[in-house]
């Protein structure tokens, strides 16, 4: 079972605090890439950002996919041009390890929510592993899922939960998503409610807290989250990130070239062809070297190692689509 990450709250801000004053780490305004951060319990994702804007020495800091304040894990940072890398990663596939509390429904569909509903104790007993599994068959695959009403997505320019927190009723539309796995790790009865330990694999937009409500809505007794821990986003793993306390930025950039050729195909330019799309001009590239079916842009990298910039192919050339500054990309570490 997951566990509350040691270093959220307080202390993770007074252990940060503490970096900053030892070592204010200044990347440098030229500096450019992407940062694996392992967000703690009880920070926002803008709360990690505005850290790292701090700690690189520049306002140039986004990311891509948020976690809420109750959500552990990895949180994948840009810096500086690099944030134009971030389209790309928003929509890769993801990896969570949850707790899902049977027995009560709440408001949030987590546990900071109210209590809606709650079953009696013999109906959590009587639960048994084959219709536990049975309803989590149910929710793997290709599946319509209806958003938790306290989710980001915005109803006429304004964010669900903020229209719960006014009192309105909220009722999203469902929609597809995927889940690939959805595998029970262990389960522990706690206190009249049965504690499952689940991990999942799911297409972005999927949301785990949903997953719990209708599993425990499926089973008769009620859901909701209580844990959950990001563990992966399309290639990038947690194992890979920084706890934000002892975040060094310089030390685990991952540079432009690195970062664009784990999420797109990669196009190996010639010293001509580098200056050419650097330029702006198309360059005729031939079928050896290109990617054919290759899904949107393709990373141009020069010989020496820097990202140009991400190419489209229109017939047998070459054309920039986004150009990535040479200093930003020569002093990033690869």
């Amino acid at each position: 079972m997951p566990e509350a990450d040691s270093s959220s709250g307080p202390d993770t801000m007074s252990r940060v605090n503490e970096v900053e004053q030892a070592a204010q780490q200044k990347v440098g305004a030229t500096a450019s890439g992407l940062i694996l951060v392992d967000k703690p319990q009880g920070w926002t994702s803008h709360d990690a950002v505005a850290r790292t804007r701090r700690l690189a020495g520049t306002r140039k800091v986004g990311h891509a996919g948020t976690l809420d304040p109750m959500a552990t894990g990895l949180l994948i940072l840009g810096i500086n041009s690099s944030t134009r890398l971030l389209t790309y990663v928003v929509g890769l596939d993801k990896e969570y390890l949850a707790t899902i509390r049977l027995g009560a429904a709440t408001t949030t569909d987590d546990a900071e929510g109210e209590e809606l509903a709650r079953a009696s104790v013999d109906a959590v007993a009587m639960l048994t592993p084959e219709t536990i599994a049975a309803g989590i068959s149910a929710l793997t695959g290709d599946i319509a899922q209806q958003p938790s009403s306290v989710s980001a997505i915005k109803i006429d320019g304004k964010r669900a939960y903020a229209r719960v927190r006014a009192g309105e009723a909220v009722d999203l539309p469902a929609r597809p998503v995927t889940v690939s796995a959805f595998e029970l790790l262990s389960t522990t009865p706690a206190d009249g409610f049965l504690d499952l330990t689940v991990r999942v694999e799911c297409s972005s937009g999927t949301y785990i807290r949903a997953l719990a409500r209708d599993l425990g809505a499926a089973l008769a007794v009620g859901g909701h989250l209580t844990s959950l821990r990001r563990t992966r986003i399309g290639p990038f793993q947690i194992d890979a990130a920084q706890a934000l306390a002892e975040l060094d930025v310089a030390a685990g950039l991952i540079g432009p070239a690195d970062a664009a050729t784990r999420l797109l195909a990669r196009l190996d330019l010639t010293e001509q062809q580098a200056i050419d799309l650097g330029h702006g001009k198309s360059i005729a590239v031939d079928a050896a070297s290109r990617m054919d079916g290759a899904a949107g842009p393709v990373a141009a990298v020069a010989p020496d190692g820097r990202l140009i910039g991400l190419v489209e192919y229109r017939g047998g050339h070459a054309k920039s689509v986004i150009n990535f500054p040479p200093d930003e990309a020569s002093e990033a570490t690869e």
